[in-house]
């Protein structure tokens, strides 16, 4: 479980706070208005902004100060963060080791992670090469042979039309279900939160809400929540 235990995030004049847990297995919708801190939330987590209070463990194990890439998790940007230079394969590749030394059973697990997700044809294609489809395709490969228990995703599928949107989303969910982890997944559309929330974290006002039952909250918001759903 991850727990955030009365955590204070300041960046300048912004401040949000949190106190949560999260549980493996689990889909979390992170919803509020544009600038609340939705992002940064996951950027806290992910250990890529401090906190200025209060701590962040995993199974008990304090990780406050953890680097990223020595936290349970993995996290998929807006803009898929792949390198232009580097082919699909390499890409991928960086999620086992970032300077690319892979062993043959390394190999054999980005190009299963590829065949997952439809673009082993692609392997040595550059992200240039790809569409905009394609290439969150291969994010989610790089995510998938991290094999962390918790999976964040910063809207990675906001440029995308609706049909394809929702094409990326049901395989996000095939994927975490078939590897057991939490997805944590910021999102301004109610209609991904129905599709895919078990939980919401609705962040606004300077605070990141602990996790509600998303279907009930969806039906029923309160006067905040639904002035932001309009």
């Amino acid at each position: 479980m991850l727990r955030i235990e009365k955590a204070e995030i300041t960046l300048g004049d912004f401040r949000l706070s949190a106190d949560m847990d999260l549980i493996p297995g689990c889909k979390y919708a992170v919803i509020g208005p544009s600038g609340a801190g939705k992002s940064t939330l996951l950027s806290a987590m992910g250990g890529f902004v401090p906190l200025s209070t209060g701590r962040i463990t995993w199974d008990g194990r304090d990780i406050t100060d953890a680097a990223p890439g020595a936290r349970p998790m993995t996290m998929l940007f807006q803009d898929n963060n792949l390198f232009p230079h580097l082919s699909v394969m390499q890409n991928v590749g960086l999620g086992i080791n970032p300077h690319m030394r892979l062993t043959q059973v390394d190999r054999d697990r980005v190009a299963q992670a590829l065949d997952r997700v439809g673009l082993a044809e692609h392997a040595q294609s550059r992200p240039g090469a790809l569409s905009g489809g394609q290439q969150s395709r291969a994010a989610l490969a790089r995510v998938l042979v991290q094999a962390r228990p918790l999976v964040l995703l910063d809207e990675p599928f906001a440029a995308l039309g609706p049909a394809l949107r929702n094409e990326m989303l049901d395989l996000v969910q095939d994927l975490v279900a078939e590897t057991g982890a939490a997805l944590i997944m910021v999102t301004h559309a109610p209609d991904d939160v129905r599709r895919i929330a078990d939980e919401v974290i609705f962040v606004a006002g300077g605070v990141a809400e602990a996790p509600q039952p998303a279907a009930a909250l969806m039906e029923n918001p309160p006067p905040e929540l639904l002035d932001y759903l309009g």
